[in-house]
């Protein structure tokens, strides 16, 4: 216990200025109506400022924690991601979708495939399954089989989250927590904007989408800082 509240307080700080940017977003509130390049810099400055926080753990950890790398690159991914969604009425839907499925693959990845967990995997599996049965009947053209892979990456990526939680077996850190809950939120985020979008509006469709979507983002970056703050406890105590 001791240990998860030294890294949940030396973590912190470095947050502030994630937290300051995505007030901001929801302070100015900028209507998607009118699509430009500063609605997409205030849009993205969360995911910067995500950016920073990994790196101000240094290079070394990055390079030497190659979770902690490819969540950076996820990170990336998603920012451009998040600027080409700023465009989606204009053609560049279907350019968002490919980048945040690079970042599923991504975090994925980070997550690792161990332990393999089926039980969680084929719950997962269900879930999304059931999610693209009730928006087929909504979809046409290429989005037939682009939600439908894209949905498969994303139940995939929430799969390796909640496998490497490990509760049943009290292994889980708050780290492997935070993963598993940032996914869980990527996917509400996700689902929203797919029932919105294909389906029915959705009410408060933007907040829900946004704030699960910065609050999946920050957890999953949080996620990638395991062992340095440990080990400066260890050191402290």
């Amino acid at each position: 216990f001791n240990v998860c509240f030294f890294q949940v307080k030396s973590e912190g700080p470095k947050l502030v200025p994630f937290f300051k940017a995505t007030c901001v977003y929801f302070v100015l509130w900028l209507p998607t109506s009118s699509p430009s390049w500063f609605s997409a810099l205030i849009k993205c400055l969360p995911i910067f400022c995500l950016w920073v926080f990994l790196l101000a753990h240094g290079i070394n950890f990055l390079v030497s924690h190659r979770s902690a790398s490819r969540i950076l690159a996820g990170l990336i991914f998603s920012a451009v991601g998040d600027a080409f969604l700023i465009w989606q009425e204009q053609g560049y839907f279907i350019h968002g979708l490919l980048m945040f499925a690079i970042t599923h693959i991504l975090y994925s990845s980070a997550f690792g495939m161990k332990p393999l967990d089926l039980k969680a995997g084929l719950l997962m599996g269900l879930v999304c399954s059931s999610c693209y049965a009730f928006l087929y009947s909504y979809l046409s053209g290429p989005f037939t089989y682009l939600v439908a892979v894209y949905i498969a990456l994303i139940g995939f990526m929430g799969w390796r989250a909640v496998a490497g939680m490990q509760l049943c077996n009290d292994l889980w850190t708050w780290t492997k927590l935070s993963a598993c809950i940032g996914a869980m939120l990527f996917m509400v985020s996700d689902l929203t904007i797919a029932l919105n979008k294909f389906c029915f509006p959705v009410p408060y469709s933007r907040f829900i989408i946004m704030a699960t979507y910065y609050a999946a983002q920050m957890l999953i970056a949080l996620s990638a800082v395991e062992s340095r703050d440990e080990e400066d406890f260890r050191k402290r105590s």
